[in-house]
Order: structure tokens, then C-alpha cells, then sequence
């Protein structure tokens, strides 16, 4: 009944004998036939088809596209290979690719730091269709250029979770020192303590969020918070202080600062790194917290420094709700929970519930739009077993019969859907049912037909 939809094993764009060894570990334990398909065909998605692998000067090189977008965005990149990290140790193409995927990060950084997504050939400047005439400075290589801390934050990241995973320090040669150094450099740049910045951008567009104030956004007190033109959903701040992307700056620029320290042995690096971290999390508890009108305390979604706050969330990681997830915040600390209680709730302009589901969505595709990746995160975040089996429960029920999660489905009718091929979600849901398989295997003992 539940035939894969895998391409051909020979149409493959990439294979690798670890990730098909979990697939059937893992669907042997998935008691519901249909979530069981859902997980094999999803968990493989970024490797099966969008996985271009080559060399550069006789190393690996990697470049991994979105889906449905023939482009590498730094974020979704390293967000589609976060799930098999866990089965480097175990396959050397594997690592080849990851080493690949992270040189070519590298790549993309000494290029352009302020650009988030970029073209396979280096050479191009085609970009995307829609970025030919944003008023910006497009270098050849660029598809997008939005500036976007979380872009910089996943660069680093991969990176540093290849590393513990793996213990491979071949990746990190001068080029990835310098792009590391140039992130400390942007994202103090971005402090906007003395000046805006070298960064500007605008785009003819009759969507707000697709443009900026004066190229640079709304005025800000300079406060030591990282100022961000775009959310990690690609469309513009309200207020350039985006507090997730702060959080998780602070996070991965102390990870940087352990690989500074044991990989690069740079001290200097170490101590920038780290005492940017300290700064910006002292400005994140200074000015990105809020107060909601029923009295609770939470973290802002985005800030001015001028006591004015945004209180949303968007389903984009990171996000509120995913900054225990991406451990920016431990799941027990009481703000986080507050927070992650009160986006899932009507206290979030951008939380739907209808006949199909309730979960986050946000501007990017719309009102009553419900994004699959909230209710992943949500679920990835919980210790609730009555969370986590309504979760895949809701997932099984609204992937409108195609077997893949998308971006966004309508909440009163699923088959209204954005985006059939769409890898990070994908990988995203295949992340969920292996940390269930690993800590709740009940769960998936489960018959989620009922």
C-alpha cells in the first residue's frame, strides 16, 4: 500500500550506507505503517535530491540546494544535514560530504557575509530571478542577499556539531579560520555601535517584508545587540534586534570559541568569540524581555532598544519556541518555558488553529498558514509524551497523502499546501522520529490511525 517515493536507487544524487542502515533500524520500530513510510522517505529527502558533490583543488566540495530552489542557502543547508550527524563515525562518504558542505560554507563566507543564499557556480551572476534588481552590492556567486544573523550561526554550528560528532579537524584550514574571523567581525560590524555598517538592501516589491527602511531598517539604540535586516524567514524585521538570532549568536560564538581554542589554537579568536557571546547575552536579558498584557514576562521575538518590542513568533528556526532545541536556553529555564508557552497560544498573532491542526505559522506565506516546522520543533522540544504522540499524530494526518512534510498547509484543509519538495522540513521530521526512537520508542509503538 505505502510504496516509496524515493527516487531510484540510481537517481539517487547521493548515498550513503549508514543513513539507509537507520532507515531500516529505525521504521522496524514504527508500529503505524503509514508514519513508518512518512520517515523513509523523508529522513533520506536532502541526500536523495539535492546533494551536488564535486572538488576543489583536490578536496571535497559540497553544495547542497533547498528543494525546490536550485540554491544554497547557508541556513537550510546546514539545517538539512544536522539529522545524520550522528552517523558520520560510521561512513566516510558521509564525512567527505560534510567536509565538502562545510569548505564550501567557508567559500561562501569570504565571499559575502551578508548574503544568505548563494548560486553553484561561483562565477554566476544570475542569482535568483526575483534578486536581479534589489538595490544591494551583488557579487558574482550571490543568489540572495539578505542579511540574516542566523545564516553566520549555522555556519557555525554545522561546524562545530560536525567536529563532536565526528572528531575530523580536516575541515578547519586557514580559509575556515578566516571565515570563522570574518563572522566575529560582521557580527560586531552589526553592533551598528559607531555606524550602520557597509550593508544596505532594497527591493521593489508590494510585500513590506521583502524590503528595508533606507536600505537599512527602523532607528535602534545601540545597546550590543546584533542588528539582523531579515528574519530566518528571509522576510524583514520590524525591529532589526531579532532576539532568537542574538540567542543563538551567543550560543554558537561560544562553540566557535572551543573549536578556536582545541582545533585552530587560537587564543585571540577564543577570547573575541567568547567575550562577544558574554556582551551580547547580557544585552539580550537587558532588552529583550517584555511584558505581556496579562502580566507575564517572556522573551520579545524583536526589539529597537528603545523599550519597544514585538511580541510573535515565526515557524522559521530559530525561533522562540526552537531556542531549547537549538540550545540557546535550556528546556527548564522558566523564561523559555513562559515564552515557548505563550507563542503557542492566541498571544501570537501568527498561531492558528483550525479543522486540520494547530500550530505557528508567519508573514512569509500568511495568515491561517500552519508551517509543519513548528509542530516538529514544538515536539522536538518537549519532555510531554502527550505532546510528542500528538505531534506525530497531527504530521501523519496533514501531509495531504504525498508521504513529505511541506512548508505551510492550510489549517482547515492540508491538501492546500505550499512547497511539495522542500528538504529541511523533511530532515527536520526524520530528526524527531529517530530522538523518539532513541528516548520514547513507546511512541512509536503506537497506532496513530486512531
Amino acid at each position: 500500500m505505502f510504496q516509496s517515493n524515493r527516487p531510484p536507487p540510481a537517481k539517487r544524487r547521493f548515498v550513503s550506507k549508514a543513513v539507509e542502515a537507520e532507515i531500516t533500524r529505525v521504521s522496524a520500530l514504527i508500529k503505524d505503517r503509514e508514519l513508518a513510510w512518512m520517515f523513509g522517505n523523508c529522513f533520506p529527502s536532502t541526500l536523495d535530491t539535492t546533494v551536488f558533490m564535486g572538488e576543489q583543488d583536490g578536496k571535497p566540495d559540497a553544495f547542497v540546494i533547498t528543494g525546490d530552489i536550485d540554491a544554497l542557502w547557508l541556513r537550510d543547508s546546514s539545517a538539512q544535514m544536522r539529522p545524520y550527524l550522528h552517523l558520520v563515525r560510521g561512513d566516510a562518504d558521509l564525512r567527505a560530504l560534510y567536509r565538502g558542505l562545510i569548505r564550501r560554507h567557508a567559500a561562501c563566507v569570504l565571499l559575502d557575509p551578508y548574503a544568505n543564499a548563494f548560486t553553484r557556480d561561483p562565477a554566476s551572476r544570475d542569482g535568483l530571478h526575483w534578486s536581479r534588481s534589489d538595490k544591494t552590492e551583488m557579487k558574482p556567486g550571490v543568489a540572495e542577499r539578505k542579511w540574516e544573523v542566523d545564516s553566520l550561526c549555522y555556519v557555525l554550528r554545522l561546524a562545530h556539531d560536525y567536529w563532536q560528532a565526528s572528531g575530523d579537524t580536516q575541515p578547519f584550514d586557514a580559509a575556515w579560520a578566516s571565515a570563522a574571523r570574518l563572522i566575529v567581525a560582521t557580527f560586531k560590524q552589526q553592533q551598528r555601535i559607531t555606524g550602520p555598517g557597509p550593508y544596505r538592501f532594497q527591493r521593489h516589491s508590494t510585500q513590506p517584508t521583502e524590503t528595508t527602511l533606507a536600505g537599512i531598517g527602523v532607528p535602534t539604540r545601540k545597546t550590543g545587540l546584533i542588528h539582523s535586516a531579515f528574519r530566518p524567514s528571509d522576510d524583514a524585521c520590524t525591529f532589526p534586534c531579532n532576539i532568537p538570532g542574538n540567542l543563538f549568536a551567543v550560543a554558537t560564538l561560544r562553540e566557535l570559541a572551543q573549536i578556536a581554542q582545541a582545533v585552530l589554537n587560537d587564543a585571540a579568536l577564543a577570547d573575541e568569540a567568547s567575550a562577544l557571546a558574554a556582551q551580547v547575552e547580557a544585552a539580550v536579558l537587558a532588552h529583550g524581555v517584555m511584558q505581556l498584557p496579562d502580566g507575564r514576562q517572556v522573551l520579545a521575538y524583536e526589539t529597537d532598544g528603545y523599550g519597544n518590542h514585538l511580541f510573535m513568533d515565526d515557524a522559521n528556526v530559530p525561533s522562540l519556541l526552537g531556542l531549547a532545541y537549538l540550545r540557546c536556553l535550556p528546556s527548564d529555564n522558566p523564561l523559555w518555558r513562559a515564552t515557548a508557552e505563550a507563542v503557542w497560544s492566541e498571544a501570537n498573532p501568527w498561531f492558528f488553529e483550525g479543522r486540520a491542526a494547530q500550530g505557528i505559522g508567519g508573514p512569509h506565506i500568511g495568515e491561517g498558514q500552519i508551517w509543519p516546522m513548528s509542530i516538529i520543533v514544538r515536539a522536538l522540544s518537549s519532555d510531554d509524551d502527550a505532546v510528542i504522540a500528538w505531534s506525530l499524530k497531527t504530521l501523519r494526518a496533514t501531509h495531504a497523502g504525498t508521504g513529505f512534510m511541506h512548508e505551510a498547509f492550510d489549517k482547515d484543509d492540508p491538501a492546500r499546501f505550499t512547497r511539495k519538495w522542500f528538504a529541511w522540513v523533511n530532515g527536520l521530521f526524520g530528526e524527531l522520529v529517530i530522538k523518539v526512537a532513541r528516548e520514547r520508542p513507546h511512541l512509536l509503538a503506537a497506532d496513530y490511525a486512531a
